[in-house]
């Protein structure tokens, strides 16, 4: 199971790490992780105090700023 998430982490990691750039794919691989976590709260409760890091949130505003503009 770790295996199926390792693409989509390493890409949202490498972006925030400055290793790849940050584009499309860096979002889809954040929406991606995003709807697993929001599943995983809605399965137990014991995960719903359990956040994206301060610098994926910044990512994830960043992009709905330049969806706006």
């Amino acid at each position: 199971m770790v295996g199926l998430n390792i693409n989509h982490l390493t890409i949202v990691r490498d972006s925030l790490s400055g290793q790849r750039r940050i584009d499309d794919n860096t979002f889809t691989s954040l929406a991606v992780l995003a709807d697993r976590l929001r599943r995983l709260k809605e399965l137990d409760r014991n995960f719903e105090d359990i956040n994206f890091s301060n610098d994926v949130e910044k990512l994830t505003r960043q992009k709905k700023s330049i969806a706006v503009c």
